[in-house]
């Protein structure tokens, strides 16, 4: 089974669209290789129409799991603390975050549909 969209594909996609945000959309995605939740996410900060750059924001969270009483790191499965050897009742989760941005360049008709949408 395919899991991607040549570019004739997407070209119609385009075509089918009948507004410009979501001919924009299209594009971006298909272009910069974006998530459609990094795409939605884009401001007008984000795009240096000189450079011919778009700067992609990403954000992920994870959950960092370890075992109070040595502080061991654990896996989600784990029953017993690999370095202590106690049964584990009840693993801490501490939340993570992790930034980081891309800076992708941008053809020259997406930059101008993003100057005409904004």
């Amino acid at each position: 089974m395919k899991t991607y969209l040549n570019p004739s594909e997407v070209a119609l996609l385009e075509e089918a669209a009948t507004n410009l945000r979501d001919k924009l959309v299209i594009r971006l995605l298909f272009h910069l290789g974006c998530r459609i939740t990094e795409a939605l996410a884009l401001t007008v900060e984000d795009v240096d129409s000189e450079r011919g750059i778009v700067t992609i924001k990403h954000l992920k969270a994870s959950m960092k799991l370890s075992w109070a009483k040595c502080r061991q790191r654990l896996g989600k499965s784990h029953a017993f603390c690999p370095k202590c050897g106690r049964k584990v009742a009840k693993a801490q989760a501490e939340r993570q975050e992790h930034r980081r941005q891309r800076m992708l360049p941008v053809d020259a008709t997406t930059l101008g549909m993003l100057r005409e949408y904004v």
